[in-house]
């Protein structure tokens, strides 16, 4: 028979035994799991890397972009692209790969300042109306329903053109438009919860109402937020575009990608294609990208829509 004895490193024996021991190794565990994650969750890669890129190119966008995005240098307007400006120049002799470049700061900072504006709103009114209910649910609610009974993207323009042609506006404004989405998604996931057993105890041993709605209500209807709040980033990015292509968002000469995407478009009736395609493009991969990170999130996060393994 085997003694017992201490454990021994992979691949020797115990003396006298006749059976290996076998260390698990913590590192090769991790590195398992990792790769089983990355197998049974390939699009949540695929789309947070596309993310990834996109944000990294807005935060050193400044070091990487290889012109000036403002600097007029007229003996250089309308390269097509080549060597010199891979995505070539515009009728001012600006780069487009570095106004794409630094233009997605723009787009990627409304995104997220203005998803992070509706996020805290929405949730905070949703949290509150589905957990207390009654007459502040009531009122709640049916603000929320007047501001859905606009076109989000028509409420975003209204509000924009109210406040001003600036970027912070923008930000203001794609963020009110966010928030009903936010509240009814919270205040719909809290009513799942509240009348679940662990918050009944909580509440009959005395718990405070903002230790439950925190510890024990939030936490259970997040998941469902943060695929929310990616696919809402998609959204704040094409609402940006579309306030920038109405003049409605940064103002020239700084770069943005609706705005340059509408300041060309004079051009492409003479097959100047080039100034439109590289901020087009910008818009298309980045919407993209959130949308598919977001699907991709859902069904990761939700048990009823994961694919079995």
């Amino acid at each position: 028979m085997a003694r017992s004895a201490d454990l021994v490193p992979d691949g020797e024996l115990l003396s006298g035994a006749t059976v290996p021991v076998v260390l698990r190794v913590p590192n090769a565990e991790r590195a398992g799991g990792v790769a089983y994650f990355a197998r049974r969750n390939p699009r949540m890669i695929i789309g947070g890397a596309l993310v990834l890129a996109w944000l990294f190119i807005a935060a050193f966008a400044p070091f990487i972009s290889p012109y000036d995005p403002i600097k007029v240098n007229v003996t250089d307007s309308l390269l097509p692209p080549g060597g010199a400006h891979l995505l070539g120049t515009d009728d001012l002799g600006r780069d487009v790969l570095s106004r794409v470049m630094w233009g997605s700061r723009v787009s990627l900072s409304v995104g997220l300042i203005s998803v992070s504006i509706g996020f805290l709103v929405g949730v905070s009114l949703g949290l509150a109306a589905g957990y207390l209910g009654g007459t502040f649910d009531l009122i709640a609610m049916r603000a929320v329903d007047a501001l859905l009974a606009f076109p989000a993207l028509v409420l975003a323009i209204a509000i924009t053109a109210a406040l001003g042609p600036q970027i912070q506006n923008a930000m203001i404004a794609i963020g009110i438009v966010a928030v009903p989405a936010y509240a009814r998604l919270t205040r719909g996931q809290v009513l799942a919860v509240r009348a679940r057993e662990f918050i009944v105890a909580a509440r009959t041993i005395g718990a405070p109402t903002i230790r439950i709605v925190l510890r024990h209500i939030f936490p259970n209807v997040v998941n469902a937020l943060i695929v929310q709040a990616t696919l809402s980033t998609a959204f704040a990015i094409l609402a940006e575009a579309a306030l920038s292509f109405l003049g409605l968002g940064p103002q020239p000469p700084y770069p943005s990608w609706g705005q340059d995407v509408n300041y060309s478009q004079r051009y492409l009736p003479n097959l100047k294609w080039w100034m439109s395609v590289g901020p087009g493009v910008a818009i298309f991969t980045a919407v993209f990208a959130f949308n598919f990170l977001g699907d991709a999130l859902r069904d990761a996060l939700d048990p009823r829509l994961r694919r079995s393994a």
